[in-house]
Protein backbone atom coordinates (compact mmCIF):
# COMPACT_ATOMS: atom_id res chain seq x y z
CA UNK A 1 0.00 0.00 0.00
CA UNK A 2 0.86 3.96 -0.58
CA UNK A 3 1.93 5.36 2.95
CA UNK A 4 -0.71 7.92 1.95
CA UNK A 5 -3.20 5.04 2.05
CA UNK A 6 -1.92 3.33 4.67
CA UNK A 7 -2.06 6.60 6.53
CA UNK A 8 -5.72 6.14 5.52
CA UNK A 9 -6.50 2.69 7.09
CA UNK A 10 -4.70 3.42 10.22
CA UNK A 11 -6.56 7.14 10.60
CA UNK A 12 -10.08 4.61 9.59
CA UNK A 13 -9.18 1.89 12.15
CA UNK A 14 -8.21 5.25 15.21
CA UNK A 15 -11.55 6.96 13.94
CA UNK A 16 -13.71 3.38 14.67
CA UNK A 17 -11.56 2.78 18.02
CA UNK A 18 -12.56 6.66 19.60
CA UNK A 19 -16.07 6.15 18.10
CA UNK A 20 -16.97 3.91 21.94
CA UNK A 21 -15.77 7.06 23.52
CA UNK A 22 -17.97 9.36 21.59
CA UNK A 23 -20.68 7.06 22.16
CA UNK A 24 -19.69 6.68 25.93
CA UNK A 25 -20.63 10.48 25.69
CA UNK A 26 -23.61 10.74 23.40
CA UNK A 27 -25.16 8.62 26.11
CA UNK A 28 -24.60 10.91 28.68
CA UNK A 29 -26.85 13.09 26.66
CA UNK A 30 -29.91 10.93 25.09
CA UNK A 31 -31.48 7.39 26.12
CA UNK A 32 -29.21 4.57 23.94
CA UNK A 33 -32.54 4.25 21.44
CA UNK A 34 -33.23 7.68 20.55
CA UNK A 35 -29.68 8.44 20.29
CA UNK A 36 -28.67 5.53 18.00
CA UNK A 37 -32.01 6.66 15.76
CA UNK A 38 -30.47 10.12 15.49
CA UNK A 39 -27.00 8.53 14.53
CA UNK A 40 -28.68 6.68 11.68
CA UNK A 41 -30.90 9.64 10.80
CA UNK A 42 -27.96 12.31 10.67
CA UNK A 43 -25.57 10.09 9.06
CA UNK A 44 -28.58 8.82 6.07
CA UNK A 45 -31.02 11.82 5.18
CA UNK A 46 -27.84 13.99 4.06
CA UNK A 47 -25.72 11.89 2.04
CA UNK A 48 -28.78 9.91 0.39
CA UNK A 49 -29.45 12.77 -2.03
CA UNK A 50 -25.49 12.64 -3.15
CA UNK A 51 -25.12 8.50 -3.42
CA UNK A 52 -26.64 6.67 -5.73
CA UNK A 53 -29.25 3.50 -4.52
CA UNK A 54 -26.88 0.00 -4.64
CA UNK A 55 -27.90 -1.93 -7.60
CA UNK A 56 -29.13 -4.49 -4.87
CA UNK A 57 -33.29 -6.06 -3.99
CA UNK A 58 -34.53 -3.86 -1.53
CA UNK A 59 -34.83 -6.76 0.46
CA UNK A 60 -31.58 -7.11 1.83
CA UNK A 61 -30.70 -3.10 2.54
CA UNK A 62 -34.33 -3.42 4.36
CA UNK A 63 -33.09 -6.70 6.16
CA UNK A 64 -29.38 -5.38 6.80
CA UNK A 65 -31.07 -2.19 8.80
CA UNK A 66 -32.67 -4.36 10.60
CA UNK A 67 -30.42 -6.40 11.78
CA UNK A 68 -27.27 -4.29 11.61
CA UNK A 69 -29.19 -0.96 12.28
CA UNK A 70 -31.80 -2.05 14.85
CA UNK A 71 -30.81 -4.75 16.70
CA UNK A 72 -27.00 -4.69 16.23
CA UNK A 73 -26.92 -0.89 16.90
CA UNK A 74 -29.54 -1.36 19.36
CA UNK A 75 -28.56 -3.77 21.95
CA UNK A 76 -24.64 -2.15 21.56
CA UNK A 77 -26.10 1.19 22.81
CA UNK A 78 -28.49 -0.27 25.43
CA UNK A 79 -25.47 -1.95 26.87
CA UNK A 80 -22.79 0.80 27.17
CA UNK A 81 -25.87 2.58 28.45
CA UNK A 82 -26.68 -0.25 31.15
CA UNK A 83 -23.03 -0.14 32.24
CA UNK A 84 -20.42 -1.46 29.47
CA UNK A 85 -17.29 -0.30 29.41
CA UNK A 86 -16.06 1.90 26.33
CA UNK A 87 -13.32 0.15 25.65
CA UNK A 88 -14.10 -3.30 26.60
CA UNK A 89 -17.06 -2.89 23.98
CA UNK A 90 -14.82 -2.29 21.36
CA UNK A 91 -13.18 -5.43 22.01
CA UNK A 92 -15.94 -7.97 22.63
CA UNK A 93 -17.55 -6.44 19.34
CA UNK A 94 -15.08 -8.40 17.27
CA UNK A 95 -16.58 -11.73 18.20
CA UNK A 96 -18.79 -10.84 15.80
CA UNK A 97 -16.01 -12.20 13.32
CA UNK A 98 -16.81 -16.30 15.25
CA UNK A 99 -20.14 -15.33 14.95
CA UNK A 100 -20.42 -14.80 10.91
CA UNK A 101 -17.80 -18.14 10.16
CA UNK A 102 -20.21 -20.20 11.92
CA UNK A 103 -23.24 -18.52 10.27
CA UNK A 104 -21.33 -18.89 7.31
CA UNK A 105 -20.62 -22.66 7.63
CA UNK A 106 -23.95 -23.30 8.65
CA UNK A 107 -25.96 -21.46 5.95
CA UNK A 108 -23.55 -21.09 3.27
CA UNK A 109 -22.14 -24.78 3.42
CA UNK A 110 -18.53 -23.36 3.90
CA UNK A 111 -15.66 -25.48 5.41
CA UNK A 112 -13.82 -23.88 8.03
CA UNK A 113 -9.72 -25.53 7.93
CA UNK A 114 -8.34 -26.45 11.13
CA UNK A 115 -6.81 -23.49 11.20
CA UNK A 116 -9.99 -21.63 11.59
CA UNK A 117 -11.09 -23.78 14.00
CA UNK A 118 -8.13 -23.03 16.28
CA UNK A 119 -8.85 -19.00 15.54
CA UNK A 120 -12.66 -19.33 16.74
CA UNK A 121 -11.57 -21.39 19.58
CA UNK A 122 -8.50 -19.12 20.56
CA UNK A 123 -11.10 -16.16 20.34
CA UNK A 124 -13.66 -17.36 22.51
CA UNK A 125 -11.32 -17.91 25.22
CA UNK A 126 -10.64 -14.20 24.93
CA UNK A 127 -14.58 -13.89 25.67
CA UNK A 128 -14.67 -15.91 28.59
CA UNK A 129 -11.45 -13.94 29.84
CA UNK A 130 -13.38 -11.13 29.47
CA UNK A 131 -16.30 -12.30 31.07
CA UNK A 132 -15.04 -13.32 34.15
CA UNK A 133 -13.31 -9.73 34.46
CA UNK A 134 -16.54 -8.09 33.39
CA UNK A 135 -17.90 -10.15 36.30
CA UNK A 136 -15.44 -8.89 38.65
CA UNK A 137 -15.95 -5.30 38.40
CA UNK A 138 -19.51 -4.75 35.99
CA UNK A 139 -23.00 -5.79 35.43
CA UNK A 140 -22.65 -9.05 33.35
CA UNK A 141 -26.19 -8.32 31.75
CA UNK A 142 -24.95 -5.48 29.80
CA UNK A 143 -21.80 -7.84 29.03
CA UNK A 144 -24.30 -10.24 26.88
CA UNK A 145 -26.03 -7.35 25.28
CA UNK A 146 -22.91 -6.51 23.61
CA UNK A 147 -22.33 -10.05 22.91
CA UNK A 148 -25.94 -10.59 21.26
CA UNK A 149 -24.86 -7.44 19.59
CA UNK A 150 -22.09 -8.91 18.33
CA UNK A 151 -24.07 -12.17 16.91
CA UNK A 152 -26.93 -10.02 15.09
CA UNK A 153 -23.61 -8.26 13.21
CA UNK A 154 -22.74 -11.44 11.97
CA UNK A 155 -26.24 -12.34 11.15
CA UNK A 156 -26.29 -8.69 9.07
CA UNK A 157 -22.47 -9.82 7.23
CA UNK A 158 -23.95 -12.67 5.95
CA UNK A 159 -27.08 -10.86 4.92
CA UNK A 160 -24.37 -8.22 3.24
CA UNK A 161 -22.58 -11.30 1.21
CA UNK A 162 -25.62 -12.61 -0.25
CA UNK A 163 -26.66 -9.00 -1.43
CA UNK A 164 -22.98 -8.44 -2.74
CA UNK A 165 -23.03 -4.75 -3.57
CA UNK A 166 -20.78 -2.92 -5.57
CA UNK A 167 -19.89 -0.31 -3.46
CA UNK A 168 -19.50 0.13 0.61
CA UNK A 169 -20.55 3.42 1.17
CA UNK A 170 -23.98 3.69 -0.90
CA UNK A 171 -24.37 0.54 0.56
CA UNK A 172 -24.17 1.82 3.95
CA UNK A 173 -26.07 5.09 3.11
CA UNK A 174 -29.02 3.39 2.26
CA UNK A 175 -29.17 0.59 4.86
CA UNK A 176 -29.02 3.65 7.46
CA UNK A 177 -31.97 4.79 5.82
CA UNK A 178 -33.59 1.89 7.36
CA UNK A 179 -33.38 2.07 11.06
CA UNK A 180 -34.44 5.50 11.80
CA UNK A 181 -38.34 4.84 12.15
CA UNK A 182 -38.41 1.72 14.01
CA UNK A 183 -35.82 3.31 16.52
CA UNK A 184 -37.72 6.45 16.91
CA UNK A 185 -41.00 4.08 17.53
CA UNK A 186 -39.19 1.60 20.30
CA UNK A 187 -37.41 4.65 21.94
CA UNK A 188 -41.00 6.16 22.42
CA UNK A 189 -42.35 2.54 23.23
CA UNK A 190 -39.57 1.98 26.08
CA UNK A 191 -38.04 5.25 26.81
CA UNK A 192 -41.34 7.29 26.77
CA UNK A 193 -41.62 10.36 24.71
CA UNK A 194 -40.54 12.53 27.80
CA UNK A 195 -37.25 11.28 27.99
CA UNK A 196 -36.57 12.03 24.58
CA UNK A 197 -38.10 15.23 24.58
CA UNK A 198 -36.20 16.22 27.86
CA UNK A 199 -32.96 15.08 25.70
CA UNK A 200 -33.34 16.92 22.63
CA UNK A 201 -34.60 20.02 24.87
CA UNK A 202 -31.30 19.84 26.59
CA UNK A 203 -29.18 19.21 23.53
CA UNK A 204 -26.01 21.11 23.61
CA UNK A 205 -22.44 21.74 20.89
CA UNK A 206 -21.51 18.36 23.30
CA UNK A 207 -24.67 16.18 22.02
CA UNK A 208 -24.79 17.59 18.83
CA UNK A 209 -20.91 17.18 18.72
CA UNK A 210 -21.40 13.06 19.51
CA UNK A 211 -24.29 13.33 16.98
CA UNK A 212 -22.10 14.24 14.22
CA UNK A 213 -19.19 12.14 14.79
CA UNK A 214 -21.23 8.71 14.90
CA UNK A 215 -22.89 9.73 12.07
CA UNK A 216 -20.75 11.36 9.55
CA UNK A 217 -17.36 10.45 10.95
CA UNK A 218 -17.46 6.98 11.53
CA UNK A 219 -20.24 5.86 8.98
CA UNK A 220 -20.38 8.10 6.16
CA UNK A 221 -16.44 8.85 6.12
CA UNK A 222 -15.19 5.88 7.68
CA UNK A 223 -17.43 3.55 4.65
CA UNK A 224 -16.51 6.29 2.42
CA UNK A 225 -12.86 5.74 3.11
CA UNK A 226 -12.69 1.90 3.61
CA UNK A 227 -14.26 1.29 0.71
CA UNK A 228 -12.19 3.33 -1.74
CA UNK A 229 -9.19 1.34 0.11
CA UNK A 230 -10.60 -2.19 -1.04
CA UNK A 231 -11.73 -1.12 -4.25
CA UNK A 232 -8.26 -0.15 -4.49
CA UNK A 233 -6.11 -3.51 -3.31
CA UNK A 234 -7.18 -6.72 -2.10
CA UNK A 235 -9.36 -7.20 0.55
CA UNK A 236 -6.43 -9.46 2.42
CA UNK A 237 -4.38 -6.41 2.51
CA UNK A 238 -6.92 -3.85 3.88
CA UNK A 239 -9.21 -6.09 6.35
CA UNK A 240 -6.24 -6.42 8.70
CA UNK A 241 -6.03 -2.96 9.65
CA UNK A 242 -9.38 -3.53 11.29
CA UNK A 243 -7.97 -5.21 14.15
CA UNK A 244 -6.30 -2.16 14.81
CA UNK A 245 -10.20 -0.91 16.23
CA UNK A 246 -9.97 -2.41 19.60
CA UNK A 247 -6.42 -1.36 20.33
CA UNK A 248 -7.63 1.97 19.73
CA UNK A 249 -10.78 1.57 21.43
CA UNK A 250 -9.05 0.85 24.75
CA UNK A 251 -6.72 3.28 24.60
CA UNK A 252 -8.75 6.00 24.17
CA UNK A 253 -10.89 4.61 26.68
CA UNK A 254 -7.89 4.74 29.02
CA UNK A 255 -6.81 8.24 28.19
CA UNK A 256 -10.26 9.94 27.76
CA UNK A 257 -12.70 8.31 30.28
CA UNK A 258 -9.82 6.95 33.15
CA UNK A 259 -11.05 3.29 32.42
CA UNK A 260 -8.76 0.56 33.93
CA UNK A 261 -7.54 -1.75 31.62
CA UNK A 262 -7.00 -4.98 34.02
CA UNK A 263 -4.38 -7.88 33.38
CA UNK A 264 -6.91 -10.16 33.07
CA UNK A 265 -8.33 -7.99 30.48
CA UNK A 266 -5.52 -7.60 28.13
CA UNK A 267 -5.04 -11.23 27.89
CA UNK A 268 -8.34 -11.46 27.01
CA UNK A 269 -7.39 -8.85 24.19
CA UNK A 270 -4.34 -10.52 23.22
CA UNK A 271 -6.45 -13.55 22.85
CA UNK A 272 -9.47 -12.05 21.20
CA UNK A 273 -7.68 -10.57 18.22
CA UNK A 274 -5.26 -13.25 17.82
CA UNK A 275 -8.29 -15.49 17.21
CA UNK A 276 -10.03 -12.75 15.63
CA UNK A 277 -6.96 -12.53 12.78
CA UNK A 278 -7.16 -16.15 12.28
CA UNK A 279 -10.64 -16.60 11.94
CA UNK A 280 -11.23 -13.44 9.39
CA UNK A 281 -7.61 -13.69 7.57
CA UNK A 282 -7.86 -17.84 6.81
CA UNK A 283 -9.88 -18.83 3.96
CA UNK A 284 -12.55 -21.20 4.36
CA UNK A 285 -12.01 -24.95 2.06
CA UNK A 286 -14.87 -23.53 -0.51
CA UNK A 287 -13.80 -19.94 -1.07
CA UNK A 288 -9.78 -21.03 -1.34
CA UNK A 289 -11.41 -23.71 -4.13
CA UNK A 290 -13.47 -20.72 -5.68
CA UNK A 291 -10.33 -18.58 -6.19
CA UNK A 292 -8.29 -21.77 -7.58
CA UNK A 293 -8.82 -21.61 -11.42
CA UNK A 294 -9.36 -24.76 -13.32
CA UNK A 295 -6.32 -24.29 -15.28
CA UNK A 296 -3.25 -22.46 -14.96
CA UNK A 297 -4.47 -19.22 -17.04
CA UNK A 298 -2.15 -18.41 -20.18
CA UNK A 299 -1.30 -14.73 -19.74
CA UNK A 300 -0.64 -13.52 -16.12
CA UNK A 301 -2.82 -11.41 -14.08
CA UNK A 302 -2.29 -7.86 -14.85
CA UNK A 303 -0.58 -5.81 -11.76
CA UNK A 304 -2.99 -3.87 -9.62
CA UNK A 305 -1.88 -0.47 -7.75
CA UNK A 306 0.82 -0.91 -5.39
CA UNK A 307 2.18 -4.72 -6.61
CA UNK A 308 -1.12 -6.12 -6.18
CA UNK A 309 -3.13 -8.60 -8.63
CA UNK A 310 -6.29 -6.71 -10.62
CA UNK A 311 -8.15 -9.67 -9.00
CA UNK A 312 -10.83 -8.30 -6.30
CA UNK A 313 -13.37 -10.17 -4.01
CA UNK A 314 -16.60 -9.90 -5.95
CA UNK A 315 -18.37 -7.53 -2.92
CA UNK A 316 -16.28 -4.99 -1.43
CA UNK A 317 -18.83 -4.50 1.79
CA UNK A 318 -18.76 -8.25 2.11
CA UNK A 319 -16.07 -7.68 4.50
CA UNK A 320 -17.43 -7.32 7.84
CA UNK A 321 -16.00 -3.45 9.10
CA UNK A 322 -15.51 -3.24 12.46
CA UNK A 323 -17.67 -0.09 13.28
CA UNK A 324 -19.40 0.49 16.30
Amino acid sequence: MRPSHLALAVLVAALWGVNFVVIDVGLEHFPPLLFCALRFLVAAVPAVFFVRRPKVALRWVVSVGLTLGVAKFGLLFIGMNQGMPAGLSSLVLQIQAVFTALLAITLLGERPGRARLVGMAVAFGGIVLAAIDEGASGPLGAFALVIAAAAFWGVSNILTRKASPPDALSWMVWVSLVPPLPLFVLSLLFEGPGADLDALRALDWSGAGAIVYVAWVTTVFGFGVWGFLLRTYDASAVAPFSLLVPVFGMSSAALLLGESVSPLRWGAAVLLVGGVAVTSLTPSRRAAAADTPAQAPAVPAAPGPAGTTASRTPSTASRPSPLG
